[in-house]
C-alpha cells in the first residue's frame, strides 16, 4: 500500500464524465442546453477535466462538446475517441473552442477484446494504439490513452501497452476496469506494476476509471489511487453505464477525511449536494436514500442508540459535516406563503440558476399549486418543478384527465390533448385508471406503441407528496423513454407517456 506519508500534499486530478459515461444511462440522455448547464456546475465544483462527449458518436454529441468549450473558462476539456483517424479528426474539430483540450484515443487490451473484437493479435494492437496516440499529438499536446478492459490485462503485456503509448506521446494513461471485475487488491497491485515496470511512467499521470458491477468501483479507485494513480475518472451520483462508475463525491469525501493521506483535490465539497441533485433532476434519475454521502439518509438516524449518541456530541455517528458537502441542516422550508425570491434562493441552493423572470413567473405559478396540496414543498419537488416548466414547448400537451375507478367496477378514462394547438377528446375503459387513462391517450394518437417499462416512485415521502414515474415504450422499432411527476400517480403516468410521445414526434420531424 503506498500510502504518502512524506508531509507534501500531493495532487489528485478530478476527470469527470458524467457528460460521456454518466450519460449512457438509458433514458438518461440531455440536451446541450442541459450539458452546458452541467458542465458549468462542474467548473464551479472544481474537476479539472469535463470529459465532453464522443463527439464522432452523432451531431448530438459533436455539437454538445464544442458549446461546453465556449461556455466554461478553466477545466480542460476531453473528447472521446477510438483508435480510428477519422474519430480524431472529428475530435479536433469539436474541441476547436476549448481552451484547454484532450484527446482520450485507446483500444481493448484484453485477450477477449483482442480476439473477440477486434479479430486481432497483440502486436498489431499495440501498433494501433501508437499509431493513434502518435496521430492525436500532431493536433494536441494532452494526449490521453484508454486500454480498454485493462482489469482483465495481464499486467506484463499491459504494462508493454503502455510503455509503448507513452513514448509515443502520451501525457495520461488510462487502466479502466471496464466490467467491474477486479477486486481491490488486483486493482490496485495492477496499477503498482506499472509504477514498477514501465519505463518513463514517471512522464504520464496514471488514471483509474472503474465500473460498478460487483459494487467495488470506489474501493478499487482508492486502490488505484494509494499505489500511484493521480487521476481518478468519476461521475456525479455514481451515474453510468450498467451499474454505474465511481462516484466523485465518494472520492472527494474519501480524501477530505482521510487528511494523513496527504492526497488532497481540487474540489470544493459544498459544492457537492448542489450538483448531486442538479444532475438527478436534469437526468430524471432519483438518488437512491442510502446512497453514500448524497443519500437522503446519508445523515439520518432513526436508531435510538444512535440518536443518543449524536445528540450528545455529532461526531460519535457521523464523520461528514452536513455543511462540508452543502446541505444545509436549517434549510428554508417552502410553503404556500413563501415567495418568489425564496423559491428563487433555494432553486440556487440546489444548483440551479434562474435569471430569466418570465421562466421564475413559470416556476412559482406551478410551485403555488403544489404548495396547495401539500403543507411543505420538498427539495426534490422544487428541482421537478424546474424541469416540468420545459413540457410547455412540446408538441402533444395534456389539457385534462378524468378517471373514474373503485372495487368492482371497470376503470373509465376521459382525455383532452392539445396537439399544436388543435384540442381533442377521447374515453376508454381498462385494467385500472393507468391502463383506462392510456387507451383513451391512443385512441387520439392512434399509432402502435408497446409499453415495454412503467416504474413509480415516490421522491420523497407521504401520501400528498409527488410521484415519478418513468416509462419505455418502443414505436417504430425504436426505444423511447418518458418522464412525469405529479401529487396524482395516474396523471403522472400519462404525463410519462405523452413525453414519450413527443420524442418520437421530435426525432421524425
Amino acid at each position: 500500500m503506498r500510502i504518502n506519508r512524506k508531509g507534501m500534499n500531493e495532487r489528485l486530478f478530478i476527470f469527470d464524465t458524467t457528460l460521456r459515461d454518466g450519460e449512457q444511462v438509458p433514458g438518461c440522455q440531455l440536451n446541450t442546453v442541459e450539458k452546458i448547464q452541467v458542465a458549468r456546475q462542474l467548473e464551479m465544483l472544481g474537476v479539472d477535466v469535463i470529459e465532453a462527449g464522443f463527439p464522432i458518436s452523432s451531431p448530438g454529441d459533436f455539437n454538445s462538446v464544442i458549446e461546453i468549450s465556449k461556455a466554461v473558462t478553466w477545466p480542460t476539456i476531453c473528447a472521446l475517441t477510438r483508435a480510428v483517424e477519422k474519430d480524431i479528426d472529428v475530435a479536433v474539430e469539436s474541441l476547436k473552442y476549448a481552451k484547454r483540450k484532450r484527446i482520450h484515443t485507446g483500444i481493448g487490451t484484453s485477450d477477449a477484446h483482442i480476439k473477440y473484437k477486434f479479430n486481432s493479435n497483440r502486436e498489431e494492437i499495440i501498433e494501433r494504439a501508437v499509431s493513434a496516440v502518435k496521430y492525436a499529438k500532431r493536433f494536441v499536446e494532452d494526449v490521453e490513452f484508454y486500454a480498454e478492459d485493462a482489469g482483465r490485462t495481464d499486467n506484463e503485456y499491459l504494462a508493454r501497452v503502455i510503455e509503448a503509448v507513452i513514448k509515443a506521446g502520451a501525457t495520461v494513461v488510462n487502466i479502466p476496469d471496464t466490467t467491474g471485475y477486479c477486486l481491490p487488491e488486483e486493482y490496485g497491485a495492477k496499477i503498482k506494476y506499472l509504477t514498477e515496470h514501465v519505463d518513463g511512467i514517471d512522464k504520464a499521470v496514471i488514471s483509474t476509471h472503474c465500473h460498478n458491477d460487483l459494487g467495488l468501483a470506489t474501493a478499487n479507485t482508492f486502490s488505484g489511487v494509494i499505489n500511484g494513480a493521480r487521476q481518478v475518472e468519476v461521475t456525479i451520483n455514481g451515474i453510468g453505464e450498467r451499474a454505474g462508475n465511481t462516484s466523485l463525491e465518494e472520492i472527494a469525501m474519501i480524501m477530505k477525511c482521510h487528511k494523513n493521506l496527504n492526497i488532497e483535490t481540487n474540489i470544493n465539497t459544498t459544492k457537492i449536494y448542489p450538483t448531486s441533485r442538479m444532475v438527478s433532476s436534469l437526468m430524471n434519475m432519483p438518488v437512491q436514500p442510502n446512497k453514500a454521502i448524497v443519500g437522503r439518509n446519508a445523515f439520518a438516524h432513526s436508531s435510538g442508540i444512535h440518536q443518543d449518541g449524536v445528540l450528545k456530541n455529532v461526531s460519535t455517528y457521523e464523520i461528514i459535516d452536513p455543511h462540508d458537502i452543502g446541505l444545509e441542516d436549517n434549510s428554508i422550508v417552502l410553503t404556500a406563503r413563501s415567495g418568489r425570491a425564496a423559491l428563487k434562493y433555494r432553486l440556487s441552493v440546489l444548483g440551479v440558476d434562474v435569471d430569466d423572470e418570465r421562466r421564475i413567473d413559470k416556476i412559482y405559478e406551478k410551485f403555488l399549486k403544489l404548495a396547495d396540496q401539500k403543507k411543505e414543498v420538498a427539495d426534490a419537488d422544487i428541482l421537478m418543478l424546474a424541469g416540468a416548466d420545459t413540457a410547455e414547448a412540446h408538441a402533444v400537451r395534456l389539457d385534462f384527465l378524468q378517471v373514474t375507478t373503485g372495487m368492482g367496477v371497470r376503470s373509465v378514462a376521459s382525455i383532452g390533448l392539445d396537439i399544436s394547438g388543435q384540442k381533442f377528446e377521447a374515453a376508454s375503459t381498462g385494467n385500472g385508471p393507468v391502463d383506462a387513462a392510456i387507451n383513451a391517450l391512443k385512441k387520439i394518437i392512434q399509432k402502435k406503441m408497446t409499453l415495454k417499462e412503467f416504474t413509480i416512485q415516490a421522491i420523497s415521502k407521504g401520501s400528498n407528496d409527488v410521484g415519478k414515474v418513468h416509462m419505455q415504450v418502443e414505436y417504430d422499432g425504436g426505444l423511447y423513454f418518458g418522464f412525469g411527476a405529479n401529487t396524482d400517480i395516474v396523471t403522472a403516468s400519462v404525463e410519462a407517456y405523452i413525453d414519450c410521445i413527443n420524442k418520437f414526434k421530435n426525432k421524425s420531424e
